[in-house]
């Protein structure tokens, strides 16, 4: 893992894309952590803390309305359901989530602590799976084979970027 990033590095460009992207203003960014293959950012890294005081524990924020779209459709399909079976009859998938799960710690935790979600991960991780996006976004950050359910969920999506931008959605009837 690598220092913590600066905050002030984002750049503005970036900010008001994912403006856009989400119809408010980005809190507590840090970096972008990913980008689309469409140019655009699709994941951000931000603090444990937001900057009205609000613990966050998704470290890993995934932003694109395509990825999201994509994502929230697999979880409408029983994915996580499935995936969280598996977790408990499988030993070394359990191993390896619960090793995510301490990838995830440890890298919220070079953005500072916060006792109140002190060895709280997001997604379900360790032990179940509760948010496809959260899983996807991390693996998308860190590279395949730190999250082994977020790498099958990534592998499972279609290629959201592909029809345009994700930024020219904010006029598109067909979101």
């Amino acid at each position: 893992m690598s220092a913590a990033p600066d905050p002030s590095s984002v750049a503005q460009e970036d900010l008001d894309a994912v403006e856009r992207q989400l119809g408010r203003v980005p809190r507590g960014v840090v970096e972008v952590s990913h980008r689309c293959p469409c140019g655009e950012p699709d994941v951000l890294r931000t603090l444990p803390r937001l900057p009205d005081g609000t613990p966050f524990p998704t470290s890993f924020y995934a932003t694109c309305p395509r990825l999201t779209g994509a994502i929230s459709t697999l979880e409408s399909q029983g994915v996580m359901r499935e995936m969280t079976e598996r977790l408990a009859e499988d030993d070394d998938l359990a191993r390896r989530y619960a090793a995510a799960h301490d990838d995830y710690l440890a890298r919220r935790g070079e953005l500072g602590q916060v006792d109140e979600i002190d060895g709280i991960s997001a997604g379900g991780m360790p032990d179940r799976v509760k948010c496809l996006h959260v899983l996807v976004a991390h693996s998308l950050s860190v590279g395949e084979g730190v999250n082994p359910l977020g790498d099958e969920a990534l592998a499972m999506l279609p290629d959201w970027w592909a029809a345009h931008p994700c930024t020219e959605l904010a006029g598109d009837p067909e979101q």
